[in-house]
């Protein structure tokens, strides 16, 4: 099985939306941590994050950077990077952020989130002057270790909006 790792383009934006809908619930509901959502939160946020022009609108973001990770013709992972819009008192829309990284469960093992942490990490450090930052949840201690691995240290809290539900999340940060 041979992985690649590519720039996602506009035309993805329907089998992106796809994945990043399937990975969300594959890590948040039933399958994965069971966060109890309210069903009506669930949809607002389901709707206004991973519907098709949501992800358009992202793909044709310059300020943005997406990619996919395909494993024989089928996506199975993506990255996604852009201005810092964490609520810290350091950070500042300059820096750079990791949005979002997400590998199918059944390619995880792969090494493919790895690689694409490099990807989306290397291209911060070229494009982004000062600290690069990212949240994460803080239930998901085992994405925490992996961000640590690489240089991240816990430096603040904040709360993640889905629906009028919120989630706690750590704020990381790498100089």
């Amino acid at each position: 099985m041979t992985a690649t790792i590519r720039s996602a383009r506009p035309e993805d934006a329907p089998a992106l939306a796809r994945l990043k809908l399937e990975t969300f619930r594959e890590t948040f509901l039933e399958e994965g941590f069971a966060i109890p959502y309210p069903p009506d939160d669930l949809a607002q946020f389901e709707a206004a994050s991973y519907a098709v022009p949501a992800v358009a609108a992202e793909l044709a973001d310059s300020a943005k950077q997406t990619w996919v990770a395909e494993l024989e013709g089928r996506m199975v992972g993506y990255a996604q990077v852009g201005p810092c819009k964490l609520p810290h008192v350091q950070a500042c829309p300059d820096h750079g952020e990791l949005y979002q990284l997400y590998v199918r469960r059944d390619a995880q093992g792969l090494k493919l989130g790895g690689a694409l942490l490099q990807v989306a990490l290397d291209h911060l450090a070229a494009t982004r002057p000062g600290p690069l930052w990212l949240g994460v949840w803080s239930g998901n201690e085992k994405a925490q270790a992996v961000y640590a691995a690489r240089g991240f240290e816990r430096v603040g809290d904040y709360r993640f909006k889905v629906g009028s539900w919120y989630d706690e999340e750590y704020i990381f940060r790498r100089l």
